[in-house]
């Protein structure tokens, strides 16, 4: 086998199987009742035609009926008239129109013949196509019924197209969450532990420690002014306690008789 004819085989088997992708069993059936009813249609425009060609025929048929009347007529008062060469004229155009009439006999029984066939076969493609829409409209339900199921069992089981990037994204999202919950759990786990610490705990305590350092310098300076002014008014009362003593050693002295020697 050649190379060309390798190329057309294998275009032919991937064309073949992308239209077997792509190809829809409802629409097929669908297109194949609307072509069967325009095949319908035109047969029974075809009918049509035929039972206007027959009457046309019918008509002409009349036409020649009355003419030979006619000329039957003439033939009888052209002898009345002893006109014996009109009269056999006469007799000459009636026959020719006799011959006439036999053909067109003829091709309205053949009409006739062929009209009936086209509407015997219009009646059966008629119950055909009637058939095929009601087995169409069946089909079409069943089809539909089995993609149904088809789809929710692939959705089920994971393995259709349309569900693969929803199995991934849900992979992927259960893949998260299991690190966010570890993660969680490792930050709950250094929390207890003490090696981390909540921030807004920290910034309350670092508030709390400052406002007891406050209170405490307060209490402090507090203390240590009533020390201070203890002390102040403990050391005025010995200073003057100490003033009292000398005075009265003072006085003491100068009361004191001095001793003549």
């Amino acid at each position: 086998m050649g190379l060309a004819n390798r190329i057309t085989i294998l275009v032919k088997q991937k064309i073949n199987i992308a239209l077997t992708k792509y190809e829809n069993p409802k629409e097929a059936l669908d297109y194949s009742y609307v072509k069967q009813v325009e095949l319908l249609n035109r047969l029974r425009r075809g009918i049509a035609e035929v039972a206007t060609a027959k009457k046309r025929i019918e008509l002409q048929k009349t036409k020649l009926l009355d003419n030979a009347r006619t000329l039957d007529e003439q033939a009888r008062r052209a002898l009345d008239e002893n006109r014996e060469d009109l009269a056999k004229l006469a007799l000459e155009r009636k026959n020719a129109n006799m011959l006439r009439l036999q053909s067109l006999d003829k091709q309205i029984t053949e009409i006739k013949i062929e009209k009936e066939k086209l509407e015997q076969t219009e009646k059966r493609l008629s119950s055909k196509v009637e058939e095929f829409k009601s087995r169409k409209e069946i089909i079409k339900a069943q089809y539909s019924a089995a993609e149904a199921q088809v789809r929710i069992k692939e959705s089920v089981t994971g393995i259709s197209e349309e569900m693969a990037d929803v199995g991934i994204a849900m992979s992927q999202a259960e893949d998260k969450t299991e690190k966010m919950k570890a993660k969680s759990q490792a930050l709950d786990e250094m929390m207890d532990s003490g090696v981390l610490t909540d921030s807004s705990s920290n910034n309350i305590d670092i508030i709390e420690r400052e406002l007891e350092n406050l209170s405490i310098k307060g209490s402090v300076e507090e203390e240590l002014a009533k020390l201070k002014a203890e002390r102040t008014k403990k050391k005025k009362r010995t200073t003057s306690e100490h003033e009292e003593e000398l005075k009265e050693e003072s006085t003491s002295v100068e009361e004191k008789p001095e001793i003549v020697q």
